[in-house]
């Protein structure tokens, strides 16, 4: 039986007994490969709507990057909406800056709907390092505004002082529209929620295979489904099984660390109890959690080749933003992958008429996830607008294939951390 990676969100999650493995043949409307965010998201907005929901998950739900994340509900996607546009074009910009708060939106909505307790708090700011980078966040503003969204702070350097107590920044934005929360216990309140309204969860049933015809039919171990519509929702665990997109992907791992709980100190350091990340390519992003202890995440690993030390990586960044935390017990570390594409966008597609998929949100995924399962469930039911506008961006593969995908990628990357080390 298959258990959740040790993290501080696997210890204090709330209790959920494991899901029996698919045995023998079973039919859905509709099949779901991937019980995180967006599969589980999807099987809800599915379910809401009336359709027979089966979901197949290889591991635990939220096993994945859903389960292990810093907790942040970042508004918007991986890349600036002023990017999106010069990209895609006007109309295409304009569409999907229309969506970018919904996935925040939904998130808020369902826990309140379904009574899920999962820490969920307000708010989240990204903090300057750098002149350049405040201009940056100026700038932020500037495109959010033009696209409708007004709820944002710009602060100086004492403005901070509120928020965030560290000498390390110039300045900050908060996105009042954002928040932190505890992510497993949110995946699984949303998974329960589905299956309250008819859903079925199988865990410890990895798929072997997918056919992608009129009638597609998903294939276990010990079982299979016949569905009318089949879901890939695999995202950095997708592995060999459909070769024509995980070969679009790039599993990415980031590090976390949680300390003991701190009590009054925490607040101190975190006084308005916000979520914060700062500018940097390899950004750091940390936050107060629920029993008071500062959760502090960054670091990034090409290929998901976990860091042969979490610590090591993650605490002298820590300790150069809160040095009185030199002192502070680390109760748990952890690593989880997500999924990175060429584009720095997430991918959505079809296979076949009868088969989507959805993947690679790239760092940005608790509420752009939640955005995407919602997309997925109105284009089976048949509104397939939104779904098209993102099915219809041109996606690319790593340069390489999978053999030289992570070496051409951090060959890139140390552009980047040039820049993030020069503070340029």
């Amino acid at each position: 039986m298959s258990q959740h990676a040790p993290s501080y969100y696997a210890a204090t999650a709330h209790k959920q007994d494991s899901r029996p493995p698919l045995q023998g043949r079973a039919r859905a409307d509709v099949c779901i490969i991937g019980a995180g965010f967006t599969g589980i998201s999807a099987a809800l907005e599915l379910a809401e709507r009336g359709f027979s929901v089966i979901v197949l998950e290889d591991q635990r739900t939220g096993f994945g990057a859903s389960g292990r994340n810093g907790g942040q509900m970042v508004n918007g996607y991986s890349r600036g909406l002023d990017v999106i546009t010069k990209r895609y074009g006007e109309a295409a910009g304009r569409q999907i800056g229309a969506m970018a708060m919904q996935g925040g939106q939904i998130i808020r909505a369902r826990a309140a709907k379904y009574a899920i307790a999962c820490d969920l708090r307000p708010g989240n700011m990204f903090t300057a390092i750098t002149a350049k980078q405040m201009r940056g966040l100026e700038h932020h503003v500037k495109i959010w505004n033009q696209h409708g969204y007004t709820d944002f702070e710009l602060l100086d350097r004492p403005g901070l002082a509120a928020h965030v107590r560290t000498n390390r920044y110039t300045g900050g934005l908060i996105d009042h529209q954002g928040g932190h929360l505890h992510p497993l216990n949110l995946v699984q309140g949303e998974a329960a929620a589905a299956e309250t309204l008819g859903a079925r969860i199988f865990e410890d049933s990895r798929v072997t295979s997918v056919s992608t015809g009129a009638t597609p039919v998903v294939k276990t171990a010990n079982g299979e489904v016949h569905a009318n519509f089949v879901i890939v929702c695999a995202n950095a665990y997708i592995g060999n099984l459909l070769p024509e997109i995980g070969g679009k992907i790039m599993p990415v791992s980031t590090q976390v660390l949680t300390t003991a709980p701190l009590g009054a100190a925490a607040a101190e350091l975190l006084p308005s109890n916000l979520a914060v990340e700062d500018c940097n390519y390899f950004l750091d992003y940390f936050r107060r959690t629920a029993d008071n202890r500062i959760l502090y995440g960054g670091g990034t690993v090409y290929g998901a080749q976990d860091s042969a030390s979490i610590r090591a990586k993650i605490l002298p960044n820590m300790l150069k933003t809160f040095p009185s935390l030199r002192n502070a017990k680390i109760d748990f570390s952890w690593s989880g992958n997500f999924a990175l594409t060429l584009t720095r966008f997430p991918q959505m597609g079809r296979l076949s008429p009868t088969v989507y998929y959805s993947h690679g949100d790239s760092g940005h995924g608790v509420t752009t996830t939640h955005l995407l399962g919602r997309i997925l469930g109105e284009a089976i039911a048949g509104q397939a607008s939104r779904f098209d506008i993102f099915a219809s961006l041109p996606y690319y593969p790593f340069p390489g294939g999978k053999t030289f995908r992570v070496p051409l990628t951090v060959l890139g990357s140390w552009y980047y951390r040039f820049r993030d080390k020069m503070g340029i």
